[in-house]
């Protein structure tokens, strides 16, 4: 007889373990299977192991591998036996492996469901997070292989490898017996171990992109003899940029007795306008972190294995010729992605625009930006290279700062994710700008946008909305999603989603330089009446609360505003004031000078640090400016918010005068200070829109200080629905699941406390009264077929059916009208109460997870589109403002005298389905319709599930990059 380690492989290779992983230290690793093939290699990971770390793994000296020892390592039957290494360069930098045991320790297979569990790191890799990668990794393996609690044996001297285990939040039993101890630990993911997750993923991630900012030493290869090109460009926006590293020019075609403007003939040290230049990476004998990549598509191969070997940590690639050029420039991009993370480099595009970093600490742009951004603390991220022109010149030109930059192009590797894991952290962004084309993983970008935003506003703009056509070069996941219901979702994570480049750039202006309102309440003050009446229609129009305009006619003076606008600001009842100017003249006939109206309204605004003030301006030349060139404070001096904040964040009048911008020759040892400007629009409505988005987000942020609960409820049976569904499923071959019968899904709703009035089918008139008897008059007769269904305007049903004789001769009616009973598939349904028919559904897109939709029955959702949406698990505070988002929701509330409906009980219904949808990933459709809500209670009157083997929930398993 066999044991399980003498047995054969037992199941083909599982290619779905691999995974590209980023390290503690911002690095990239590969997780894969062990197999046959391996041996050398892990004898040779073996012995650069240092003997401490293998007496810690076998507990006594084991100097080398046996033959034996090589074999079991190496051939696992995937299923009891099961081993991960962690790779870098194609070699083993870790391993993990665990076995199936019984309740005695011995080797067994299912339905046992306990594996011991050991790892082995490299010294020279320890620290960097591996082992605890490879925990989640494994853990997450032998969880498909139905192995249900892990035990590792461990020397009380290993400490790493002990926090290892205890920090991974699992549920552990810790227990010393003969000098050793002995862990046990559940699989199953708790709140806990997903925190641990996730705060671990945002370290690494954020850390990658840090790698990429902030270099000590850059390499530009390409880059030409003669000026001009790519490259050279790149090179001396570095140069002009002041970078405070290391600088090297790369280009194979330099000779060794190559001279220039600066190098003579016959010199080894060569130099191109002062940077010391180089054939190749390879012959830079000092570190390089940072490799910019300006050469033909063609030779990027050669670069990246040059810079992998020489230890480039990351790369930025400028190059084109990838995905945006059709199906061979994908695989190129496919293949780039692969070959850059098998060194451990993350890539910023290819086809990328490039990078700045403005901090004195860095003064990097690696970029092709035609004129370098001022400092200050916006983050800018855009998919595109013409996007990313406009909005740095009109950023520019608005004299707004930025502390980061990133042109990702194809953003075949790092990714708007990634970018918001850095900012997140980063102590120089206050506010993000995001130009996305298109979202890769939606249910995390919501995750981590949700988590960014009750620290700092994020403003996103979403290119090719509506053409339905992914970007070339962007490999994305396919969703099913309209973009109203992608713009809902990441409403709800508190993203302020504009619709244009120019909307974005004046949201940020505003939520940059001014603290966040604390109500919708607008003051209107200047000295043009008419422009303060476009101005309050523009605050009506945009849901905010604007007061009476206040005219100072135009023979106003800059201290008549100053007046004025202190008046506003210091009224309890005003939460925020746009202030109107127009060009005027003193009583001499001379104009007024406009940076006199800047200074007054700056001092006026001074006094009063904690309401945002707008100003609109027409035709008045150098307003804008003397605004935005106003007074400094410090960063560290503006207070902050802290996340969750309740309140707007008090702001700082500073003292006059602009910091002058960084030099490359300026002494970085004091940060500029961040400047304070009020940012004005040359148009009324610019300045509304920039304020609406600000109340929202303000509000936002105050409702997200109490996020409400997920709510438990008692008669819900969990593990009885999990059981069925099981069942269920195993009736049905097809992969892509099925639509249960309406008996099924009934009993399945009902386990969560879903009622769904009870449907009799009625073949033929008989068979309807015999229904009506059976439920009771009155009664509904209602038609089922696929083109009727819900369709009351088109006759398909009958109401309040008092007796037989009426339901016979509505039934006879229906087959005149409609066809033979057969077609019809009418059935018998008893009255609900009278009230409003709504929709609730619930689905699991394969993009962006699992959404809970609402809409009033009818014309309302169909028609108009006038459906809300939330992410599931909805807590109970996200259900009632799901109920009150829709434009249609006053008829649930009393609207024009009509008595208002039991919206608690939707509540609870909108919860109930949110919660069976989120226990039972195998629950991938819910459609209740209509659900009629009466004053008191609701009634489910349709009903349908759709179940499907579970999804993979790729934001829920272990830490991975996006496969490639």
């Amino acid at each position: 007889m066999q044991t399980p380690s003498d047995q054969q492989d037992r199941h083909d290779y599982p290619s779905h373990w691999e995974a590209d992983v980023v390290l503690r230290d911002g690095g990239t690793a590969r997780i894969r299977p062990i197999t046959t093939e391996d041996a050398d290699r892990l004898v040779s990971f073996y012995e650069q192991v240092s003997d401490e770390s293998k007496y810690y793994r076998f507990f006594a000296p084991y100097p080398r591998l046996s033959a034996k020892d090589v074999r079991r390592f190496t051939h696992h039957d995937q299923v009891d036996r099961v081993g991960l290494a962690a790779t870098v360069g194609g070699e083993f930098i870790a391993t993990v492996r665990y076995d199936r045991i019984d309740e005695r320790g011995m080797a067994a297979s299912a339905p046992a469901d306990e594996a011991e569990v050991a790892f082995l790191v490299q010294d020279a890799h320890q620290g960097r997070g591996v082992a605890s990668t490879l925990l989640e990794h494994i853990a997450a393996v032998a969880r498909e292989r139905g192995i249900r609690r892990f035990v590792a044996e461990v020397l009380p001297a290993n400490t790493k490898m002990i926090k290892v285990f205890t920090d991974a939040g699992y549920q552990q039993k810790r227990s010393f017996e003969d000098g050793v101890v002995r862990l046990e630990f559940d699989l199953e993911p708790t709140d806990r171990s997903l925190a641990v997750q996730r705060a671990r993923e945002q370290r690494a991630e954020g850390r990658s992109v840090q790698r990429l900012l902030t270099p000590g030493s850059v390499a530009v290869i390409g880059v030409g003899r003669t000026p001009g090109g790519v490259g050279r460009s790149v090179l001396r926006n570095l140069k002009e940029a002041g970078f405070t590293g290391r600088l090297y020019a790369v280009n194979s075609a330099f000779a060794k007795d190559a001279k220039d403007a600066e190098g003579t003939e016959g010199s080894e040290n060569i130099e191109l306008d002062g940077v010391p230049a180089h054939r190749s990476v390879a012959a830079i004998e000092e570190p390089v972190d940072l490799a910019v990549i300006a050469v033909p598509a063609h030779r990027v191969p050669q670069v990246v294995t040059e810079c992998g070997e020489r230890g480039v940590q990351g790369l930025v690639v400028l190059s084109a010729g990838y995905g945006e050029s059709g199906a061979e420039g994908r695989g190129r991009q496919r293949e780039l992605v692969r070959q850059a993370r098998s060194y451990g480099m993350r890539i910023i595009g290819p086809n990328a625009f490039g990078v700045i970093n403005t901090s004195p600490q860095a003064r990097l742009n690696a970029s092709l930006a035609p004129e370098p951004p001022a400092r200050g603390r916006i983050g800018l991220f855009t998919q595109s290279g013409a996007i990313g022109i406009a909005l740095l010149s009109g950023l520019h030109r608005r004299g707004a700062g930025l502390s980061t930059f990133v042109g990702s192009g194809n953003r075949a590797d790092v990714s708007g994710n990634d970018v918001l894991q850095y900012w997140y952290e980063d102590p120089d962004t206050d506010i993000a700008l995001m130009y996305l084309e298109t979202i890769g993983n939606p249910r995390k970008f919501t995750r981590l946008a949700r988590r960014a935003a009750t620290a700092k506003p994020l403003v996103v703009v979403q290119g090719a909305r509506h053409s339905g056509i992914t970007p070339t070069g962007h490999a994305v996941q396919a969703t099913r999603l309209p973009h109203a219901t992608v713009s809902a979702l990441l409403r709800q994570a508190g993203v302020i989603r504009v619709d244009t480049v120019t909307e974005m750039v004046d949201a940020g202006l505003l939520l940059a330089g001014q603290p966040l309102p604390s109500g919708p309440r607008v003051g209107i003050l200047g000295n043009s009446e008419s422009l303060g009446l476009l101005t309050y229609d523009a605050c009506v129009a945009d849901g905010l609360r604007p007061l009476p305009p206040r005219d100072l006619t135009t023979g106003a003076t800059p201290a008549d505003f100053r007046a004025a606008l202190a008046e506003a600001l210091s009224d309890d009842g005003c939460d925020a004031v746009i202030v109107n100017a127009i060009p005027w003249v003193r009583e001499d006939g001379v104009a007024a000078d406009p940076e006199t109206l800047a200074t007054e309204l700056r001092a006026a605004a001074a006094g009063c640090p904690a309401k945002p003030v707008a100003v609109v301006h027409v035709e008045l030349g150098g307003l804008a400016e003397a605004l935005s060139a106003a007074t400094s404070t410090r960063p560290d001096a503006r207070p902050k918010a802290p996340t969750g904040a309740t309140g707007p964040q008090p702001r700082v009048p500073a003292a006059a005068g602009p910091d002058p911008a960084p030099t490359a020759s300026a002494e970085p040892a004091e940060p500029p200070a961040e400047q304070y400007r009020i940012p004005a629009y040359p148009a009324a409505e610019r300045a509304v829109r920039a304020l609406s988005e600000a109340v929202k987000y303000a509000q936002w942020r105050r409702d997200a200080a109490e996020p409400g609960k997920v709510h438990e409820y008692d008669d819900i049976d969990e593990s009885g629905t999990a059981e069925r569904i099981a069942e269920l499923l195993a009736k049905d071959d097809d992969p892509r699941g099925a639509t249960l019968a309406p008996a099924d899904a009934h009993e399945l709703l009902g386990r969560y406390g879903i009622r769904v009035r009870q449907a009799l089918p009625a073949p033929d008139p008989d068979a309807a009264a015999e229904a009506a008897r059976t439920i009771g008059y009155p009664v509904a007769l209602k038609t089922t077929a696929p083109h009727l269904r819900h369709r009351a305007d088109l006759g398909g049903v009958r109401l309040d059916l008092a007796d037989e004789e009426q339901l016979r001769r509505a039934y006879q009616e229906l087959i005149d009208t409609f066809g033979k009973p057969a077609e019809l598939r009418p059935v018998v349904q008893g009255m609900a109460p009278r009230g409003v028919d709504t929709v609730v559904r619930a689905v699991i897109d394969p993009a962006a997870g699992a959404v809970l939709s609402f809409g009033l029955a009818g014309a309302a959702s169909e028609l108009l589109g006038d459906t809300a949406h939330r992410l599931i698990p909805v807590t109970d505070r996200e259900a009632g403002s799901l109920i009150r988002s829709i434009r249609t929701a006053p008829l649930l509330f009393g609207w024009r005298g009509s008595a208002p409906v039991d919206t608690p009980a939707l509540e609870e219904l909108l919860q109930r389905v949110s919660r069976l949808v989120d226990d039972h990933p195998e629950v991938v459709g819910v459609s209740l319709e209509p659900v009629v809500v009466a004053r008191r209670g609701l009634s489910v009157l349709g009903a349908s599930v759709r179940l499907a083997p579970p999804p993979a929930r790729d934001d829920l398993g272990p830490r991975t990059l996006p496969g490639y």
